[in-house]
């Protein structure tokens, strides 16, 4: 019998991946990953994922479906991996992305690899994503969620084909309604438990004050300017400002601007019209590409760069071992250094990297 090792965060989607693995005949072993203590990131217990309550709704379905539970710390890694590199990101003027962080050195890497010393065969996961192997590449590929509207393929482009081949995403054929419905029917605690939307190591949204919190140390004001350097205003810190942004300015100007590039070896923040945000093409790096090992010659492809983006038509090229070039049939809005580019074939990831 195949062993699995599953992901629980202590939220319905988690719980019924592993109810559906263990249907199918797969050994079971539930796991949460401790992350980091509530009271490091100023959060109380209650007010995040990884509280105790979560821990004690992902033990009571393991406890329902008669599957072993344990807890693994990961704290010193995700510090490292994903904390350390938001505050980095923040402060050298890009938009971090901490899910893909997470999904890229902590779910797919530290756990698969913790999975191997338990001599399991299989990760799991409640990601509404899709895997699968092509006959045709003779590679696995990663495919979008039946249900559009969970589509979380965006932020699992990092894996590689051996991540791929230990991986499960039961979820992935299902939309969210039959998910929840599978919960009740189970009478799982978290049946009705709402899904976390924010980043679980800010729960409030106020990043810039989590920063200064977690660092000990306050980011100097300095100036608003547009693009000619002209002087418009006082900014309060350049980490709490992201391209594209318009609210919270504080400025009382004579038509509506924008953030559209932070200066950080001047400490200014750059202010422009609306119609100055859009650009046609960008450069990524950091690359992972999964249909295959290098993009050969210019293709079409449809590309997107954020997480709630429809995907935009656009041909890709690569440039360097680690560099792919993207221009965009129509110009984009906003594209924000730091965060994913990722590239489907309909909907086939055909990989992905990080714009620069």
């Amino acid at each position: 019998m195949e062993k699995t090792l599953i992901a629980m965060s202590g939220g319905v989607d988690s719980s019924v991946a592993a109810l559906l693995t263990k249907e199918k005949g797969y050994e079971c072993t539930g796991i949460t990953m401790k992350l980091y203590n509530n009271e490091d990131v100023g959060e109380k217990k209650e007010n995040t994922c990884c509280s105790l309550d979560d821990i004690e709704d992902a033990r009571t379905v393991c406890n329902r479906l008669g599957i072993p539970y344990y807890v693994f710390n990961f704290r010193d890694s995700f510090n490292e991996q994903v904390i350390e590199r938001f505050i980095r990101a923040y402060e050298t003027g890009a938009t971090p992305n901490p899910c893909i962080d997470c999904n890229r050195y902590i779910k797919f890497d530290r756990l698969l690899r913790r999975m191997y010393e338990l001599e399991m065969d299989y990760v799991v996961t409640g990601h509404y994503a899709r895997i699968e192997f092509s006959e045709h590449l003779s590679r696995f590929v990663l495919k979008k969620a039946m249900d559009d509207n969970k589509d979380q393929s965006y932020v699992l482009y990092s894996l590689t084909q051996e991540q791929l081949a230990h991986t499960l995403f039961p979820l992935g054929y299902m939309n969210k309604t039959e998910v929840r419905k599978i919960a009740e029917e189970n009478n799982f605690i978290n049946a009705k438990k709402h899904d976390s939307q924010d980043i679980c190591f800010v729960p409030n949204g106020k990043y810039a004050e989590f920063i200064e919190r977690y660092k000990g140390k306050k980011y100097p004001n300095g100036e608003f300017v547009d693009k000619s350097g002209n002087v418009l205003g006082e900014h309060k810190g350049i980490i709490r400002y992201t391209i594209g942004q318009r609210k919270g300015l504080g400025l009382a100007l004579p038509a509506p601007m924008y953030v559209c590039e932070k200066d950080i070896e001047n400490n200014r923040v750059v202010l422009c019209r609306d119609e100055e945000l859009f650009t046609n093409e960008l450069y990524a790096n950091e690359l992972n590409l999964i249909t295959c090992e290098k993009i050969p010659s210019p293709m079409k492809i449809k590309a997107k760069v954020r997480y709630n983006q429809k995907e935009q038509s656009a041909t890709v090229e690569q440039v360097g071992d680690d560099l792919i070039h993207i221009a965009f049939d129509e110009p984009q809005r906003a594209i924000c250094k730091g965060q994913a580019v990722v590239m489907y074939d309909g909907d086939i990831v055909i990989g992905g990297g990080t714009i620069i």
